[in-house]
């Protein structure tokens, strides 16, 4: 079994700091009413990791919290744990990978929501673990609102992850997503109510989460199953199954080998209905 540095390493070779580098010169040349924006965010710099904390600053920034502030406590995360920048590269190429609408790094890094909500929350997540819990709650603040994005930054999140459009996604304080999962717009991996403690869901390697499909309570959603769009699972899914309906039911088992890397969202002709 692959460690999660050697998962990281995998999905950042080959490199995508050269790749985006010069993706970013070509748009700079093809368009240069943006060449300016290209230039400040990635040609200026000599790392993804000071591209990523100049861009992160830019986005987050407001009155009370100002770019070079926010700078710097980026600046230190990338420092303190390189693993942040290899996270981002995983998760980077995970949207040029499985997004068919993505032609470019650029694009994620400049545009996306969902790539730039994960990578605030993983600097905020990094605040968290550091006892700086107000800053992180303001950088999840802030991320709900610029991305509509609400990830709180207690979660924990792995690695090559995917949040397609990213409009809607909520994420609870004892939420656990695995690593190459994949999750559309409107997803909700809340709690059922009021309870505290370990109330929130438990995402499995790749899997894959449809649009508005939400997750309730302390169960876990096995590897590789798919979660079809719309669904409301209350019980858990088991590993390579698909879940479906108001309140879910098994559809599909087994499901196709890697729904988070394929991105498929259809479900069999014939399908097999088990009450979960």
């Amino acid at each position: 079994m692959s460690t999660r540095l050697e998962l990281v390493e995998q999905h950042a070779s080959p490199p995508v700091w050269a790749a985006l580098r010069a993706q970013a010169q070509e748009a700079a040349a093809a368009e240069p009413s943006l060449a300016s924006l290209l230039n400040a965010v990635i040609l200026a710099h000599n790392s993804l990791g000071d591209s990523l904390s100049y861009q992160l600053a830019r986005k987050l920034s407001d009155q009370e919290l100002r770019a070079m502030s926010a700078r710097e406590f980026c600046d230190a995360a990338f420092a303190d744990e390189p693993d942040l920048v290899r996270q981002a590269e995983a998760d980077l190429k995970a949207v040029f990978e499985r997004d068919p609408a993505c032609k470019s790094y650029v694009q994620p890094f400049l545009f996306f929501k969902g790539f730039q909500a994960l990578q605030t929350y993983r600097v905020a997540h990094w605040l968290w673990r550091r006892g700086r819990q107000t800053l992180a709650l303001y950088l999840q603040s802030r991320m709900s609102e610029i991305f509509q994005v609400d990830i709180h930054p207690a979660a924990k999140i792995g690695v090559g992850v995917f949040l397609d459009h990213g409009t809607g996604i909520v994420i609870g304080e004892t939420a656990v997503v695995g690593d190459d999962v994949s999750m559309l717009h409107g997803v909700t991996l809340g709690g059922t109510g009021a309870e505290r403690g370990d109330r929130h869901p438990k995402i499995g390697n790749g899997v894959l989460l449809g649009a508005g499909a939400k997750v309730l309570g302390n169960i876990h959603i096995g590897d590789y199953a798919k979660i079809a769009s719309g669904s409301v699972v209350l019980k858990p899914v088991p590993a390579h199954c698909t879940a479906a309906g108001v309140p879910a039911r098994l559809v599909n088992c087994p499901t196709c080998d890697e729904p988070a890397r394929t991105m498929d969202h259809t479900l069999a002709d014939v399908v097999y209905d088990y009450v979960i």
